[in-house]
């Protein structure tokens, strides 16, 4: 078998990949949405891909890895090697997870991180409210991820929240020490949101970037009392192409609260100072953004060497990225809890799509499916009417 194209169309908000052999089998993989720039970008690979074999998976990914990098533009790289994976898959009749070693689990635990309601305000009863419905979703999460601080509208708009200059919203570090007054505040969304799930339901907080290493410090340890999941990139994280170590680890050693990074750190070598100096207590690498599938297993096996947790993010990867993280997940060690949980955007991307069980998640779990590859596929006929003119020959 040889991989005759590579093909990339934008999809919704999402670019998706399309690898084509001459056999007739194909694989797919999804860039993470709203990173409709990067359609281009994975089309750069594709002379040094096509040709070879695809289910000689690490052979080709070697050919390329190197060209990749933090996030977002790893995700080019992630996407393909996933379709290398759901295409050996579908060539061997076999589930992903098969060719990953074989489940530890039947069950995979996912955290909310992606079903969100309309906030009413920025007070404490706010989040208090918001985190009710979120409760109260069919899904019966066990665990909930929210954003405040500088993860969050939280910054902007309680005043005097903190000293730095304050940066319009998107992808730049807001970053500054957090006033006393904003330090409150933020404490008291954080004790009203646990005062809501009580002992029933895990409470993980996406943070920052921004903290100082003394605010984040000070934050950690006013919230022990809470035993909270996580406090998630309070230093580092989203857009930010480094890692900090060293920093991780003074906050880290300073408190009882798990400390958690790592959802833009690309490749393996970029998480051996986080783990081997013991600087977080949980890390949450994206499949589609670390290098792929068997990039997060290879992380969350040394991870659980050195006795770190494993929580990977996926928020906005789709529905074929939570396939993708089903079957990796499924075989990771002991030492996972529980993976962000993607929804599909637009709603349309429901119907494009089968293999899917319906529900999709049971009591804050998903039951691993056996079916080749990743175990869904795009419905062409159902699929092309939502891609672009210029994409129209995604499916030729």
């Amino acid at each position: 078998m040889k991989i005759t194209d590579l093909k990339c169309a934008v999809i919704g908000n999402s670019p998706v990949v399309r690898i084509v052999t001459d056999e007739g089998i194909d694989g797919f993989g999804q860039i993470e949405s709203f990173k409709t720039y990067l359609q281009p970008h994975v089309i750069f690979y594709k002379d040094y891909i096509i040709g070879q074999d695809p289910t000689n998976v690490e052979r080709v990914m070697m050919q390329i890895r190197r060209m990749g990098s933090f996030k977002p533009w790893g995700s080019a790289v992630s996407a393909i090697e996933m379709a290398l994976w759901d295409l050996a898959g579908k060539a061997a009749n076999l589930p992903v997870y098969k060719l990953l070693g074989g489940k530890v689990r039947d069950l995979v635990r996912v955290y909310n991180g992606g079903i969100r309601f309309p906030s009413k305000g920025g007070e404490p009863k706010h989040h208090a409210d918001n985190m009710a419905l979120m409760k109260s979703s069919p899904e019966g999460f066990t665990i909930i991820k929210q954003g405040v601080a500088f993860h969050s509208p939280m910054a902007q708009q309680i005043p005097n929240f903190y000293y730095g200059e304050s940066l319009p919203e998107g992808h730049r570090l807001n970053r500054g020490l957090i006033t006393e007054s904003g330090m409150k505040h933020l404490i008291d969304c954080i004790e009203a949101m646990k005062e809501v799930l009580g002992d029933e339901v895990g409470l993980a907080l996406d943070c920052g970037p921004g903290f100082t290493v003394s605010d984040a410090i000070r934050l950690a340890q006013s919230v022990e009392h809470l035993n909270l999941m996580w406090l998630e990139d309070m230093l580092t994280g989203d857009y930010v192409p480094w890692v900090d170590p060293d920093s991780y680890r003074e906050v880290t050693r300073s408190t009882s609260t798990p400390i958690h990074t790592g959802e833009q750190i690309y490749l393996r070598q970029n998480f051996k100072d986080l783990l081997e100096r013991k600087a977080v207590n949980v890390i949450g690498p994206d499949p589609c953004d670390v290098g792929g599938i068997s990039e997060l297993k290879w992380v969350a096996e040394y991870a659980d060497l050195h006795g770190i947790l494993m929580a990977p993010h996926g928020i906005g990867n789709g529905l074929l990225g939570l396939a993708a993280l089903v079957q990796v997940c499924a075989t990771l060690p002991q030492n996972y809890i529980a993976f962000e949980y993607p929804i599909g955007q637009p709603e349309w991307w429901y119907d494009i799509v089968e293999g899917l069980p319906n529900p999709i998640v049971k009591d804050g779990f998903i039951e691993v499916w056996d079916r080749p590859g990743m175990g869904i596929n795009l419905i062409p006929e159902l699929t092309k009417p939502f891609l672009k003119e210029e994409d129209q020959s995604f499916f030729d």
